[in-house]
């Protein structure tokens, strides 16, 4: 099972293997306190492509779009296959991100991603 939180969000045994999605640390948080398994920047969207989201809900089909292509390149294959690694090694994985917008961000589609892949090799 493959799930997101935000990194505010209280920690609970339920979360199994937490892999923080994001390329930037959250604010405010410390290492000891998010008590992540890993930290999996490269599987992040670029900081160009970062900046120019911004979290706008109406860029977000294209930001889609732009960050599955990015997912394919050379840059982001290793990240992703060690994720897909994870999920099949751990029963619970939670994608663990910092934005605020719970619907519009890139552990959504990550999350998304995992779960078409999964369904497809089972």
């Amino acid at each position: 099972m493959i799930q997101i939180k935000r990194a505010y969000e209280q920690i609970a045994p339920t979360d199994g293997y937490r892999v923080l999605v994001d390329r930037l640390w959250p604010r405010g948080m410390s290492k000891e306190k998010e008590h992540l398994d890993l930290w999996l920047k490269e599987i992040a969207p670029s900081n160009e492509l970062r900046k120019w989201f911004n979290h706008e809900a109406d860029k977000f089909p294209v930001f889609k779009k732009k960050y599955l292509t990015e997912l394919q390149s050379d840059e982001t294959q290793s990240a992703l296959q060690e994720l897909l690694d994870i999920t099949r090694k751990y029963p619970v994985i939670t994608l663990v991100y910092s934005a605020k917008d719970e619907k519009f961000n890139n552990a959504v589609i990550l999350k998304e991603l995992l779960e078409t892949i999964q369904s497809e090799t089972t």
